[in-house]
């Protein structure tokens, strides 16, 4: 886990992301990995508001069901390109984000929890009711893939790998860059203690709505990225148990850490799929899986591992300034020993 720690570590990870394609046995696992690199995108958002800032949102999966239908009505029913279909995901759950935020930004705790679940809610009921928009329980059919990008088509599997992957790479490299900034440090200071923030005079409602909105852009960009990988929709990627998956992926790596998120959203949808041949009982092995972890790892692999690091460094330190005082000062009596020579 060291070796991850530092650019070598991301530039590794990266290599075995470019290698992956000629590592996998057929399409149908570039498929898995590249649906679990758009559900990443997406918890590496949620993991901005929820882990950096301490609020649990229940409602992203239905903002990534947003991004995703902004591109799927403006390309089936308007006919526009998807790139420019596309542009517009992240910023159109952004804006919807900016006026969610100002009215649930203002609970706190469960209460905040508990009234984004209830957005989640209405806008799965908008999408499977309104038929005359979104299509209803039918589902949009027949999303043109993404247009091809300098002569490169992304009508195959292994194309449409790549593109996944250089968006989720850019958005990790963006969530790193934002984490380690004053305006990251100032998330992790109001996850710690809103009234100790507010004292030191951040302003508690501008930076929480600044990271929610920041945290549904992922959403809804992921979702468009979606809808161009299935070309299909249906109301069931609003659900709510989407959320509860990205929430899954998240406490399993470690919430509030980089690469905890990704190493949840890509290792449990492989497990799953190993776990295929138990059909419905396969919940039967994963489902004590996942409660030992939570008990036994509950900062997630990732977040426990760096526990135990930080941990170990303190027990360090103290025994390296004792070794460096007793070196640095006379042994005892050693005074009264010179003392007395010179008598």
């Amino acid at each position: 886990m060291r070796l991850l720690q530092g650019k070598v570590g991301w530039g590794l990870l990266a290599l075995l992301g470019l290698l992956f394609p000629f590592i996998a046995k057929n399409d149908y696992h570039l498929t898995v990995m590249s649906t679990a690199y758009i559900f990443a995108l997406a918890t590496v958002g949620l993991n901005l508001i929820t882990g950096y800032t301490g609020q649990f949102n229940l409602a992203h999966s239905g903002f990534m069901a947003v991004g995703a239908y902004t591109v799927g009505i403006l390309t089936v029913d308007h006919q526009w390109p998807f790139w420019w279909a596309f542009a517009l995901s992240g910023f159109t759950a952004a804006a919807l984000g900016f006026f969610v935020g100002i009215v649930s930004l203002r609970l706190r705790g469960h209460f905040f929890s508990i009234f984004t679940m209830c957005v989640g809610y209405i806008m799965y009921l908008v999408i499977e009711k309104w038929e005359s928009l979104t299509h209803g329980t039918v589902g949009i059919i027949g999303i043109p893939a993404p247009g091809a990008i300098a002569g490169i088509a992304f009508d195959t599997p292994r194309t449409l790998y790549y593109l996944v992957f250089v968006f989720l790479v850019l958005g990790v490299w963006v969530i790193s860059r934002i984490v380690r900034s004053l305006m990251g440090r100032t998330f992790v200071a109001i996850r710690n203690s809103e009234e100790l923030a507010e004292s030191l005079g951040i302003n508690l409602m501008r930076n929480k709505l600044l990271a929610f909105m920041l945290s549904v852009f992922y959403a809804g960009m992921a979702g468009g990225l979606y809808a161009g990988f299935v070309r299909f929709l249906g109301p069931g990627i609003a659900g709510v148990e989407n959320t509860f998956d990205m929430t899954m992926y998240m406490l399993i790596g470690g919430i509030g850490t980089l690469l905890g998120p990704l190493l949840g959203a890509i290792s449990v949808p492989w497990l799953t799929q190993y776990l295929q041949f138990l059909q419905e009982y396969r919940f039967l092995v994963f489902g004590p899986i996942l409660v030992l972890l939570v008990i036994f790892l509950p900062h997630g692999i990732v977040g426990t591992y760096m526990g135990w690091r930080a941990r170990k460094a303190a027990r360090a330190t103290p025994a390296l300034a004792n070794t460096s005082a007793s070196s640095a000062s006379p042994a005892p009596g050693a005074s009264l020993r010179e003392g007395a020579s010179h008598v």
